[in-house]
Order: structure tokens, then sequence, then C-alpha cells
């Protein structure tokens, strides 16, 4: 089934997406190694966890390790690795008995295969729980997103399964890592920087864009309540006028 059309407004945001952005500031404002940062953001990940499920948000995906990332030195890279494991191992039983499912997108080829599978236990440990879908994106780009979802489709062109005319926007957003999931209504960047960084770039082409000063280990409830308050409070025209909009919440 196609979604071509945006998720009529709403108060809540049903997707709500995080550029996590500034855990290595945070540390070298304290004299710390950069992977203390990463350490002290998981807190923030709980807490925002905790904000949206109780508020009524469906999907929260977060923006973990891009496929950029790979750049930084080997050290941080390593010390990311290994605390994306242990959480994995630590977090999926917390994350089962709060009734929420985890899904990872993004090219895992790249990560170490006892990383992989550690991946695989979280997400088959989590999977049957329907509250709340958290989504984490690792050695994800939203270029490379877009460029698998084509090179899906080419191959059922190849195959003969579909014709080049048959491919609609909606088609292709079905082919993307995201899947079915609602697109996001709202994505929000930590850190103080005013970019979304090769993110969800097809699936971002309406969401609200909200930027906080905040380096990401700081970002706990109030500020994500904050976020969710701002969004509260704008119109989410979809191309039409103030008037339409106002015209069809009142029929």
């Amino acid at each position: 089934m196609e979604k071509t059309k945006p998720a009529a407004p709403s108060s809540v945001p049903r997707h709500v997406a995080i550029i996590m952005d500034g855990n290595n500031r945070w540390a070298k404002k304290r004299l710390l190694p950069g992977v203390a940062g990463h350490k002290a953001g998981v807190d923030a990940v709980r807490a925002v966890i905790e904000v949206c499920a109780k508020s009524g948000v469906e999907v929260l995906t977060l923006f973990a390790f891009s496929s950029e990332n790979w750049q930084r030195p080997a050290e941080e890279v390593g010390a990311l690795m290994e605390l994306f494991f242990s959480a994995l191992r630590r977090e999926a039983k917390r994350l089962n008995e709060n009734n929420i499912s985890l899904r990872i997108i993004g090219d895992r080829s790249r990560f170490h295969p006892e990383l992989q599978a550690a991946m695989r236990e979280a997400e088959a440990q989590t999977a049957g729980s329907n509250r709340f879908i958290l989504q984490i994106a690792a050695n994800y780009g939203g270029q490379w997103d877009i460029a698998q979802a084509a090179q899906r489709l080419a191959r059922e062109v190849q195959a003969g399964h579909l014709r080049p005319e048959d491919i609609t926007p909606g088609l292709l957003q079905t082919c993307l890592a995201t899947g079915e999931l609602p697109l996001p209504d709202l994505c929000i960047r930590t850190g103080g920087e005013h970019r979304i960084s090769n993110f969800l770039l097809w699936q971002l082409a309406y969401a609200e864009l909200y930027f906080s000063d905040l380096y990401w280990p700081d970002f706990k409830h109030e500020a994500m309540r904050n976020a969710l308050a701002d969004f509260a409070s704008r119109q989410r025209r979809f191309g039409k006028t103030s008037e339409q909009v106002e015209a069809g919440a009142r029929a």
C-alpha cells in the first residue's frame, strides 16, 4: 500500500527522529575522554524514550552512528562499538519488559560479526513488543538508504516483476530502511548545529525541525517535553493555506 500523503495533523508526533549530537563536546568541556560523553548519553536515551512513550509517540528513531563516523579516530570508533555491543546486551531485556520493540537500520556489513549477531538477538528478543518502536540508525546514511531502495527496485525491473513506470514515490518509500513505519513528524538535533547530516533524507521531507543548544547528555526529560510542546504549537500545512488547514480541523 503506497503512502504518498502525509499523516493528518496532530498535537503529538507519531514518529520522532533525533540526531544525538554533542557527546564529544560535553566530555571535552569536563576534561574527559570522548567516550565518556557517549556513555553519559545513554541516560539521555532512556529519558527521551520514557517521555516519548508516555506522550503517545509511536516510533523513536535515534541516529547513533552515521556512515561518515568511521572517519573518526580508530580509538573512538572502537570504544563506540564496545559501548553499542554492551548496550544491546544490557538494554534488550529492559526494552522487552517495557513492551518496546527494537529495530536497527543501516548497512550492517561493516560491523564485526559478533556485533551483528548481538543486533539480531536484541531485535528477536523484543520482536513481540508492540507498545512503542525504538529504531536505531547505525552505519546509516540517507543517501545510502535511497540508493539501496533504488537498487531493490532495479532488480525487480530486471527480473520482469516491475515496469519502470510502476515505480512511484510511495513504492520507493516502502523500500527504504524504515519500510512501512510512519514518516517522521518531528526531527530534533541537539548540540547547537543546524543541519540534518545525511539523516533520513527522504523521510524528513515534511518533518518539523527542532534544534537545541543542549549537548545530547543534557537533553533529558524536560528538554524532550519542551520539544514536544514546540511541535504541538506549530501548524503543519503540507502545501495548503492556513485557512484550508483550519477549515479541515473544524470539519
